[in-house]
C-alpha cells in the first residue's frame, strides 16, 4: 500500500522539458512525493518550501543552468548535504567535472532509463541519511567511482576520435586500390597486391566500426534499425565478397541456406556475418570447407557457420566473445585468436536484436551459432 504523502520522501525534479518531468513523475511517484520545477527560480523556491531529500536536476535550462542552481542550493542553510543528481544529454569529461565542482552527487546521461533513475535516487537518499562516521567511507568510495567514470568518458572520447580520424584515410587507401584495379595494363602481380590491399582495408573498416558499435553498446545506444530481409540473399553477398580470400587460401565456401526471411538491421547483420566468416577463414586449414547453413529451431531462425580448424574448448566458449581473447585449441597444437573485437561485436549486435550467439564443437573445428527471433 502506498504510504501517505506526509511520510514519503520528497523528490524535487527540475527540468524545463515537460515530457522529461512527466517521465520522472511516472517513474518515481509510486514511492515518493514528487515536486516539479520548470526552471532554476522555481527550483530554489521549492527547495525552501518543501525541503526535498533529493534533487534531480537538469543541466541545460534557460536562464539559470543546473550548475548555478546546485551551487545556490548548497548555499541554503540546511541543504549543504542535500543529494543532487544531475541529468544531462552531454556525456563528456568537461560536463562531468563541472557537475562535481558544482556539488553534484551523481551524474545521469539522457535519455534516462526509468530503472536507472529509481536506483540512483534510492542511492542518493541512502547517502543523505549517512552519519558523519559513515560519510567518510562514502566520500572515499565516491572519489573512486568518480575516477572510474572520468576514465570511462575519456575512453569514449578517444574511441570517437579514433573512429572519426581513421575512417577517412582508410577509405582513401581503398579508393586508390580500386583505381589501380581499373588499369587494364596492370601486371598480375600488382593486381594481386591491389586486391590484397582491398581485402585488408575491408578488415580494418570492420574493426573500426566494431570499435564504434561496442562503444555504443556500452552506452546503451546500439539500437538496430530492423527491417524484413532475405537472410540467404544477404549471406550470398557476404560469401561472394569473401570468395577471393577463400580461393587464395584453398578453402571452399559452402551454402546450405533456406529461403527464410528475418527481421534485422541489414548493416549490423551483414557485419556480423562478415566477422564470423572472417574468423572461420583465419582458422580453416588449406583444402577444407566452411559451411553456412540455416534452419528453424524452437520457433526461431538459426544460422550456423562451421569451419574445420582448431576447436574451442568447452571452458573457453564464453570467453571467446570477450575482446582480445586467444584460445588454445582442443589438441593444444593450434591457437584460435581474434583480431580483437570481431566476436565481441558479433555477440553485442545479435543480443541487441534480442537474439543469441554461441559456439559449439564441430568435430573437427568450431560452429558459431546465431539465433534470431522472427518478431
Amino acid at each position: 500500500m502506498t504510504e501517505p504523502d506526509a511520510i514519503r520522501p520528497v523528490i524535487l525534479v527540475v527540468d524545463d522539458n515537460a515530457e522529461n518531468r512527466a517521465l520522472a513523475l511516472a517513474t518515481l511517484e509510486d514511492d515518493y512525493r514528487v515536486v516539479m520545477a520548470a526552471n532554476g527560480e522555481e527550483a530554489l523556491r521549492s527547495v525552501a518550501a518543501e525541503s526535498p531529500e533529493c534533487v534531480v536536476l537538469d543541466v541545460n535550462m534557460p536562464g539559470m543552468n543546473g550548475f548555478e542552481v546546485c551551487a545556490q542550493i548548497r548555499a541554503l542553510s540546511g541543504h549543504e548535504q542535500t543529494p543532487v543528481v544531475f541529468l544531462t544529454a552531454l556525456r563528456d569529461v568537461e560536463t562531468f567535472d563541472a557537475a562535481l565542482r558544482a556539488g553534484g552527487d551523481d551524474f545521469l546521461t539522457k535519455p534516462v532509463r526509468p530503472t536507472e533513475l529509481v536506483l540512483r535516487v534510492q542511492a542518493a537518499l541512502r547517502v543523505g541519511r549517512l552519519n558523519a562516521a559513515n560519510r567518510e567511507y562514502y566520500e572515499l568510495a565516491r572519489r573512486q567511482r568518480d575516477d572510474l567514470m572520468r576514465l570511462q568518458l575519456q575512453k569514449e572520447r578517444l574511441t570517437a576520435f579514433v573512429v572519426h580520424d581513421l575512417k577517412n584515410p582508410v577509405g582513401v587507401v581503398d579508393l586508390h586500390a580500386q583505381v589501380l584495379l581499373r588499369d587494364k595494363e596492370l601486371s598480375p602481380r600488382a593486381r594481386a597486391s591491389a586486391t590484397a590491399i582491398r581485402e585488408e582495408v575491408r578488415s580494418l573498416l570492420r574493426l573500426i566500426m566494431n570499435l564504434l558499435d561496442i562503444s555504443k553498446s556500452e552506452e546503451g545506444k546500439l539500437v538496430p534499425a530492423v527491417t524484413e530481409l532475405s537472410f540467404a540473399t544477404l549471406a550470398a553477398e557476404v560469401m561472394e565478397t569473401a570468395s577471393v580470400a577463400a580461393r587464395a587460401k584453398g578453402v571452399t565456401l559452402k551454402s546450405e541456406l533456406g529461403a527464410a526471411s528475418v527481421r534485422a538491421d541489414p548493416d549490423l547483420l551483414r557485419r556480423v556475418l562478415e566477422n564470423l566468416l572472417d574468423n572461420a577463414l583465419r582458422h580453416a586449414p588449406e583444402d577444407s570447407a566452411i559451411t553456412l547453413s540455416s534452419s528453424e529451431r524452437e520457433g526461431q531462425f538459426e544460422a550456423r557457420i562451421a569451419d574445420e580448424g582448431g576447436g574451442v574448448p568447452a571452458e573457453m566458449r564464453e570467453r571467446i566473445f570477450d575482446p582480445f581473447v586467444q584460445v588454445e585449441s582442443t589438441d593444444r597444437s593450434v591457437t584460435r585468436s581474434g583480431r580483437g573485437l570481431g566476436l565481441a561485436f558479433c555477440r553485442l549486435a545479435v543480443e541487441a536484436h534480442g537474439g543469441r550467439l554461441w559456439v559449439e564443437e564441430g568435430r573437427p573445428g568450431a560452429v558459431f551459432c546465431m539465433r534470431l527471433p522472427h518478431g
